[in-house]
């Protein structure tokens, strides 16, 4: 299987923060965030595959500052890291106040994507050949996530086994 560089799938998409993204305190939803996370990442992982792509875990969004209405928002997505059919996604969010041209790093989070063939089956993906010092090390310390995604989805299975799905409403 060939090999990518991290480049090749960097994909950036700005935003300008509307009122209808913004809650009661003026800044962005939590989960308007979450929806450009999810988007701009699976861009990535498909710009990466070349193929469709499900999204099989997001391990985590750390929102470090809120985003207020009429400020722009800029998220910038890469593959840090693959697997046989698995694709770990960076995504750094960063937020401008346009008329002040202040930018501050708003959010950062990780997603994992699984490629898919034809018949909607996992297929294997290219590696990835990162290039900068900030990609080196997030490849670097992909393998310690991956072992944190493991032992999350073990505890998962056996909480999901205690659950009565017979009596939702």
């Amino acid at each position: 299987m060939n090999v990518k560089t991290t480049q090749e799938s960097r994909t950036i998409q700005a935003s300008l923060v509307q009122p209808s993204d913004t809650n009661y305190h003026g800044t962005i939803f939590g989960g308007t965030m979450m929806a450009y996370i999810d988007e701009v990442a699976a861009i990535a992982a498909m710009r990466h595959s070349r193929r469709p792509v499900v999204t099989a875990s997001i391990d985590s969004i750390d929102f470090l500052a809120p985003v207020k209405m009429g400020h722009s928002i800029c998220l910038e997505a890469f593959v840090s890291s693959t697997g046989r059919t698995s694709m770990e996604v960076f995504v750094k969010i960063v937020s401008e106040n346009l008329q002040t041209g202040e930018r501050v790093l708003t959010a950062t989070s990780f997603l994992t994507f699984v490629a898919l063939d034809e018949a909607g089956n996992p297929t294997e993906v290219p590696g990835i050949v990162p290039q900068t010092e900030e990609e080196q090390k997030l490849m670097a310390s992909a393998e310690e996530r991956k072992k944190m995604r493991k032992e999350r989805k073990g505890s998962l299975q056996a909480f999901v086994s205690q659950l009565n799905v017979e009596k939702t409403i």
